[in-house]
């Protein structure tokens, strides 16, 4: 009897088990890559976009169409989705901050791998160097962003591997897609976590033929190049929802779809020849702005979610709501607590109707030197010495500044803005001040001014890795940038990026051919500084014609902007390499074969 009596209690608790299984639904957040808000043909902007499996989660899920980001650059906004905080919180607020805020909280992977989900991720990461991914949570990972060697600790078939390098030859997003599949057939048995981050249709635009042929006719060879780009992450898509089938988990899982910010327009939208960088042929329609700013551009953009059998189908929801939101989703779903360090709300009650009242009183942000607020329909931007106050129910597309109409709106908005704020790291409602490029955004954008000269026909070439010329011409010969002073100027001709981020003390290797011996000399900027402070150069000796040259950078903290000065001539470079002494960090910028 008492055998008995101890075999029904282990199959009552097996069959709770079962229940409690049952109840705690799989996880996959999609996160798109400067993919505007108009590029999914669900949003019904342009008739050029083909996503039908994208469109098929809107169609069985719900579509916010006040969908937000928290930052609109890539890195701090992949920081705040994953844990689930206004990155600003723990200082991640650019791609230029140090990440040791970031290594400190937690992610929804390392909450969801507690609670005993299968965590896994494949694509783009941006927080740190790739080996160091599953110290964040994710057991299982596939990075791969770009068409070379990526790092992986199992392989396409769902079979465990050694960690290391990864050589796939196949496009990088549908290798993307590969791994997500491969992850679900893997951990079909229990509840999982994956987070699958597609590199587009951020450049550089790489789609193959077979995607670029889905968009003949007339259009910007850019704009061909991210529809391509999005399509393939779209066929993913529908990859993710076949495996998801054959598992019977389709009723199991709750799919978000995101973007991680605005597309990037480089406000002409020039469709510069080659896919470097400049406009990446995405549109943020009908809003204004674009990436790198706070306007609607920057930060609002696709967002759909999808449960089957539990999200209403075909929902278009209205109120705002924010990436944040998918952490305090998921830890609620996972049947953890509360978190009261967790600034998003658990959506689900609010997307079936149980709520009815908006998720969020107010939202926030600040990036760098932006801050905006809103709270229902009203908006409160800030850019420097410039304030706005817009009504986007009326005017989504702040077309109309009412700050002069509705004064104690805008100051009401500015104090919780301000009491926000001061619990930011670093406190305040900006970082730094505005520079050129974000005054001129905003003049265009929002001040209605004419648009600044379009500086690719100023003969600098299109794609030249990041470096802009200043006081000199750059062109490209025999697979080399070549840096030509221009007369008459004051200063010295040179070449400059902010695309770094790498820790000093570091070492620069130029591979350079002057056509006089000079000197030439190396400046850096390092996170904090708002200009090149004086001593902070390092300079060498050129000789004649071509020659590999290694400079130590004794830089103090991390690099986010470096300046090279070539000889008082002609000069040509074919490589740059930073690398950080203590090897945390390499930067290498080829121009040969370019």
């Amino acid at each position: 009897m008492r055998s008995l009596l101890i075999a029904v209690l282990h199959l009552l608790l097996l069959a709770a088990v079962a229940r409690a299984g049952a109840a705690r639904p799989n996880i996959i957040v999609i996160f798109s890559d400067d993919h505007g808000y108009a590029d999914l043909s669900c949003q019904d902007v342009f008739d050029d976009v083909r996503t039908p499996h994208i469109d098929s989660l809107a169609a069985g899920g719900v579509r916010m169409t006040a969908g937000y980001v928290t930052a609109p650059q890539c890195v701090p906004s992949r920081a705040g989705l994953l844990a689930g905080q206004y990155q600003n919180r723990f200082g991640v607020e650019s791609n230029a901050e140090p990440l040791d805020g970031f290594n400190a909280v937690q992610t929804i992977a390392e909450r969801l791998k507690a609670a005993g989900y299968a965590t896994g991720m494949t694509g783009k990461w941006h927080l740190g160097p790739q080996p160091q991914i599953p110290t964040h949570g994710f057991d299982d990972v596939y990075f791969k962003n770009a068409n070379r060697e990526g790092w992986a600790n199992f392989n396409l078939d769902g079979s465990d591997r050694e960690p290391g390098p990864e050589h796939s030859k196949e496009y990088h997003l549908d290798v993307n897609s590969a791994a997500a599949c491969a992850f679900i057939r893997r951990h079909h048995d229990e509840p999982f976590f994956f987070y699958c981050a597609y590199r587009a249709p951020h450049v550089p635009l790489d789609a193959p033929p077979k995607y670029l042929s889905r968009f003949p006719g007339e259009m910007p060879e850019r704009r061909r190049q991210a529809l391509a780009m999005i399509s393939a992450m779209d066929d993913g898509v529908g990859q993710m929802l076949k495996t998801l089938r054959e598992h019977d988990l389709e009723e199991r899982t709750l799919i978000f779809f995101i973007g991680d910010n605005g597309a990037p327009l480089k406000i002409h939208k020039h469709d510069a020849p080659g896919g470097g960088p400049g406009w990446d042929g995405s549109l943020n329609d009908p809003l204004n702005g674009e990436k790198g700013m706070l306007s609607e551009g920057g930060i609002r953009v696709p967002f759909v979610a999808y449960w089957k059998g539990t999200l209403p189908a075909g929902l278009k929801y209205d109120q705002p709501v924010i990436s944040l939101d998918v952490a305090a989703t998921a830890v609620a779903l996972a049947g953890l607590p509360d978190d009261p360090q967790l600034d998003g709300v658990n959506l689900i009650p609010y997307l079936t109707g149980e709520k009815t009242t908006a998720p969020h009183e107010i939202l926030f942000w600040r990036w760098i030197a932006q801050s905006a607020a809103r709270q229902g329909k009203w908006k409160y931007l800030r850019g420097g010495a410039r304030k706005y106050l817009f009504d986007l129910e009326a005017d989504p597309e702040e077309q109309h500044n009412l700050i002069g109409e509705h004064p104690q709106i805008a100051d009401r908005l500015e104090q919780k803005l301000a009491r926000w704020a001061a619990d930011l790291n670093p406190p305040g409602l900006e970082t730094q001040s505005m520079s050129p490029v974000w005054e001129s955004y905003f003049d265009f954008y929002l001040d209605g001014k004419p648009a600044p000269p379009l500086r690719a026909k100023s003969g600098q070439p299109s794609a030249a890795q990041g470096w802009l010329v200043r006081s000199g011409k750059l062109t490209r010969v025999d697979g080399a940038i070549r840096i030509t002073p221009e007369p008459g100027q004051p200063r010295r001709a040179f070449i400059t990026t902010t695309d770094v981020n790498v820790p000093g003390p570091a070492v620069a290797t130029v591979k350079l051919r002057a056509s006089k011996a000079g000197q030439a000399s190396i400046s850096w900027r390092t996170a904090g500084q708002k200009d090149f402070p004086a001593g902070q150069s390092v300079s060498f000796e050129a000789a004649e014609g071509w020659q590999t040259v290694q400079v130590e950078v004794p830089a103090k903290g991390r690099i986010i902007h470096i300046r090279f000065v070539p000889p008082q001539n002609t000069t040509d470079v074919k490589r740059i390499t930073l690398s950080s002494v203590e090897g945390k960090a390499r930067r290498v910028w080829s121009f040969e074969g370019k």
